[in-house]
């Protein structure tokens, strides 16, 4: 117990150490911003700005960073974003030094409200979809940024911003915020993987900090001028964001229940056309038709995403249900498969009166094969033969099997009996030709093949495989290298 008291004690003092690595640069920039606008007096704005701006800059590298450590999924669009915020408090400083504008110009609140869009996107387009139906996202996203840019222009210019307009333009910035920070915990609440998580838990905090900053900025401190107090809040978020992307490593994922995970996965998709019809119902009072235009995008980008992915999903359905019938060694059917087939062919036999033969191949001297050669050469001797088994298999109807270990099977429809009987003896022709080097006498590998045939079934399909079995065991004791065949009596329903 001591021991765990003291590993548990040596945990927290490393992640203790951890966090104020992380912490310690953004503390100092924090109080150097405090520090400027304390001493600074008139030229207090000027010197803020270089903070507003540069933070955001920081954080966004710290992001691409990570994007060569980890992924470029969700870190790349996040540093976009924090471009884009910078840009916009660029454009601000120009506009408030340069220009003397009172009020946040047009380029300035386009730059504000594009910065979640690839949020948006990150958060809506999971990385384990396919790459044409990320393109359909990044279709939606465009739109959306189209919107932004027109919603934008329509209530600001670049000498200002009424403030009516900007009343406006406000609420859609809080519409967005909860958006993202809304959609961040969802996706966090319902995440199954570590690196995923890992970007997750960074995001969410962020926005989260992200939506109380701004709603406190524009609501109540939005008369303010730069280069005072507030000017401290606006650095919290990308303080926070730059401390977590420093120290930021990955942690074990938390139990999280697979009925959620797969709710949110399903709905994630829905994320970018809520955004964009949120957006079109805001624009609807001042370009009525761009406003239809961007729902119905909405509508049949999500559309044509379902669609893809639905057909996504079919595929995969395919390809499982074609693996669970097919071996994997060898690529022939596997048991199951061939239990069902043969099943189905005797019940059909038995309701037509037609004829069925069944084949049972075993390799002659494997684990002779086996223990000289090694496993991974038996390996290749059981493709090898599976290969001449597949081959020989010409018809749509017959259907070439592995039936355990060394052992095959082919079953045999509408085929009589001299007809079985020769396709067997091809069979063991074509694997004896091969010359595949054996350590059994005649230094080749070579096949036993018992074959029964009948002309009508009951439903009891034991009694056929039995018979093959037996007719395989005449072949291996006649000396091996040869096929035995045994007919069964037809049998007639009392």
């Amino acid at each position: 117990m001591e021991t765990v008291r003291r590993l548990d004690r040596a945990r927290a003092q490393v992640q203790f150490a951890a966090f104020a690595r992380a912490a310690m640069l953004p503390a100092i920039l924090f109080l150097l911003h405090a520090l400027l606008l304390s001493t600074m007096g008139d030229r207090a704005g000027q010197a803020s700005f270089v903070f507003l701006i540069g933070l955001p800059l920081l954080a966004g590298c710290a992001c691409i960073r990570l994007v060569r450590r980890e992924s470029w999924e969700g870190w790349l669009p996040l540093a976009a974003a924090m471009l884009c915020w910078a840009g916009g408090m660029a454009a601000t400083m120009v506009g408030v030094l340069m220009l003397d504008v009172e009020s946040e110009v047009s380029l300035s609140m386009l730059l504000y409200v594009l910065y979640g869009v690839p949020l948006i996107f990150a958060l809506a387009s999971p990385p384990e979809e396919a790459w044409y139906v990320r393109c359909v996202d990044a279709v939606l996203a465009g739109a959306l940024g189209y919107l932004f840019f027109v919603y934008v222009f329509t209530l600001s210019t670049m000498s200002g911003t009424q403030d009516a307009n900007a009343a406006a333009l406000r609420r859609m910035f809080d519409v967005e915020n909860l958006y993202i920070a809304t959609f961040a915990l969802i996706r966090l609440a319902a995440c199954r993987d570590t690196a995923a998580r890992l970007f997750l838990r960074v995001l969410t905090a962020y926005a989260v900090v992200y939506l109380l900053v701004a709603a406190y900025i524009n609501h109540v401190q939005a008369e303010a001028d730069f280069g005072l107090w507030p000017d401290l809040v606006i650095d919290l978020p990308f303080l926070l964001l730059l401390a977590r992307t420093v120290g930021v490593r990955r942690e074990l994922v938390p139990p999280v229940s697979r009925r959620l995970a797969l709710i949110v996965r399903a709905g994630s998709p829905l994320m970018l056309p809520a955004t964009l019809l949120t957006v079109s119902a805001f624009l609807l009072s001042h370009d009525a038709r761009l406003a239809v235009a961007g729902c119905i995008v909405a509508t049949l980008g999500y559309g044509l995403r379902s669609v893809l992915v639905q057909l996504r999903s079919y595929d995969e359905q395919d390809r499982l249900a074609e693996l669970s019938h097919a071996d994997a060694l060898t690529g022939l059917a596997n048991r199951r498969l061939f239990d069902e087939v043969l099943r189905r062919e005797a019940a059909r036999a038995q309701r037509h009166g037609g004829a069925l033969a069944l084949m049972m191949v075993d390799i002659d001297h494997f684990k002779l094969l086996n223990d000289h050669y090694g496993h991974p050469v038996g390996d290749a001797r059981l493709r090898e033969v599976a290969a001449a088994l597949s081959a020989c298999a010409r018809r749509g109807t017959d259907l070439a099997a592995r039936y355990g270990g060394e052992e095959f099977a082919m079953i045999l429809p509408d085929t009589d009996a001299h007809r079985a009987a020769a396709m067997a003896e091809q069979i063991r022709e074509a694997v004896e030709n091969l010359a595949l080097p054996s350590p059994a006498p005649g230094g080749v590998v070579t096949v036993s093949i018992g074959v029964s045939h009948t002309q009508s079934l009951q439903a009891d399909v034991q009694k056929l495989i039995d018979s093959a079995d037996r007719a395989l065991y005449d072949a291996k004791r006649g000396g091996r290298n040869r096929i035995a065949l045994e007919r069964l009596e037809p049998l007639v329903a009392g």
